[in-house]
């Protein structure tokens, strides 16, 4: 396995992929190819990680103007897109505060150098398996502070965890560590077509040498949720949580759709 601070190139990248089906600049032929032989396979793809970032957005504000939230943590951050997460959150509060976490080291580079300012902005190595090593950091727990509401936002991230850890396992190791009033917001590629789930589980597994997770079925991530208390809606397709100026959004389909939802810890 490469070190995490050598730029693979040659071999496709999760975060590079994400950014490549946003529209981005910041990939190369290795991940416009997987993304092509994608996007053969489950033709919605584009449409539903365009869906995920706008949840991802929509959480965040809704958090931030309904519930006064004041810190998030972004697991699986990806590459800087045109809005992020602490932009959203500054509109509400100037003084909040953003970690965002991928292990992807060119990630872990643009953040650092275009979103990372250590008041208000941090930039960390890690992926959603090590969510609670994060959190328990020294350094994120100077930033962010434990004894107040924090989000923890998995978005489009559950579905990268490999196997046999569990994101069921993940949430309830990261909802202990956090205070009451504070949240998890995650998603999951899902897929009812058996056939297509194995096929784009089997590419990404592939594509990425094992360090992927395989997309499931709704029932399957319902599970992983637990007794997490669910803000309504509950589970559903990512387009329908509290939809508000994008109400109008395509959602996704029973073969290819991005399933999830926000929880209170209390």
């Amino acid at each position: 396995m490469p070190q995490l601070d050598v730029l693979d190139v040659a071999s496709p990248s999760v975060a590079r992929m994400n950014n490549y089906l946003l529209g981005g600049k910041d990939h190369y032929p290795a991940d416009r190819e997987v993304c092509a032989r994608l996007l053969r396979i489950a033709p919605g793809a584009r449409r539903v990680a365009e869906a995920g970032h706008r949840f991802l957005l929509r959480v965040t504000s809704r958090l931030a103007r309904e519930y006064g939230v004041r810190q998030f943590v972004v697991f699986g951050a990806g590459l800087p897109t045109p809005l992020g997460v602490h932009q959203i959150a500054q509109r509400v509060d100037p003084r909040a505060r953003t970690v965002y976490a991928d292990a992807d080291p060119l990630a872990l580079v643009y953040n650092r150098a275009l979103w990372e300012d250590r008041r208000r902005t941090l930039a960390m190595r890690a992926d959603p398996l090590q969510a609670a090593h994060l959190l328990l950091d020294p350094e994120v727990r100077r930033f962010i502070d434990p004894t107040r509401p924090v989000a923890a936002l998995f978005v489009s991230g559950l579905h990268t965890i490999p196997e046999p850890a569990d994101p069921g396992g993940v949430l309830n190791q990261t909802s202990r560590l956090l205070c009451p009033g504070s949240f998890i917001a995650a998603s999951h590629l899902v897929s009812e077509d058996a056939r297509l789930r194995g096929q784009a589980s089997e590419l990404m597994l592939g594509a990425t040498g094992g360090r992927w997770g395989r997309v499931r079925s709704r029932a399957e991530v319902g599970r992983f949720f637990g007794t997490l208390r669910l803000l309504a809606p509950e589970l559903v397709d990512v387009c329908q949580w509290r939809p508000g100026s994008d109400r109008g959004t395509a959602a996704g389909s029973p073969a290819w759709a991005e399933y999830g939802g926000v929880a209170m810890i209390s």
